[in-house]
């Protein structure tokens, strides 16, 4: 069955990885929404509200592309706001594909402070994102309705990639992938 593979969170819960270890081993596309948002602002576009929307959009049309060709597909976004989660549950349902939904988080905040105080992603027109304003975004953060899998960033990363690998390759045949 094709799949629509959405991992979100919150910044600094270890997403990206995920999505790029889910991505790699199933030799799947991967869409993340930084750096096309990166891509457009290096066009010359100044970064706003705009261009965060049209990263989503831009990863939602690449998706489109690859599932007409029959191809599941990896989002990388935080995705926590319900217009964000409607719009990986639309392009599921259009291609009547699953949607598979990794949720990422920590259960501590002290640790996820200073991971999001420490990192440095170097992506061209993204600046690092402030405590502040990660804890602007839980407070806006909407919960997927949708049964999914929640990796905890305190836990073992290669745990966490291996509880994700097979938690998307439940009933998986790459054969349709």
């Amino acid at each position: 069955m094709i799949k629509v593979i959405v991992v979100s969170g919150l910044p600094g819960c270890g997403k990206s990885t995920i999505a790029e270890a889910v991505a790699q081993h199933l030799s799947l596309p991967m869409f993340s929404v930084d750096p096309i948002e990166s891509a457009i602002v290096r066009s010359g576009i100044v970064r706003s509200f705009e261009t965060g929307l049209a990263a989503y959009l831009v990863a939602e049309t690449l998706a489109t592309e690859q599932l007409k060709l029959g191809q599941s597909v990896v989002i990388d976004a935080v995705s926590g706001v319900v217009q964000a989660k409607d719009m990986w549950r639309k392009l599921a349902k259009k291609f009547d594909c699953e949607l598979v939904v990794i949720e990422c988080f920590s259960s501590d905040e002290n640790t996820q402070r200073l991971r999001i105080e420490n990192r440095k992603r170097d992506i061209v027109g993204i600046p690092e994102i402030s405590w502040d304003k990660v804890k602007e975004y839980e407070a806006e953060y909407v919960r997927w309705d949708e049964p999914h899998l929640k990796l905890d960033a305190l836990n073992d990363i290669n745990e966490n990639i291996g509880k994700a690998i097979k938690y998307v390759t439940s009933s998986f045949d790459p054969a349709l992938s």
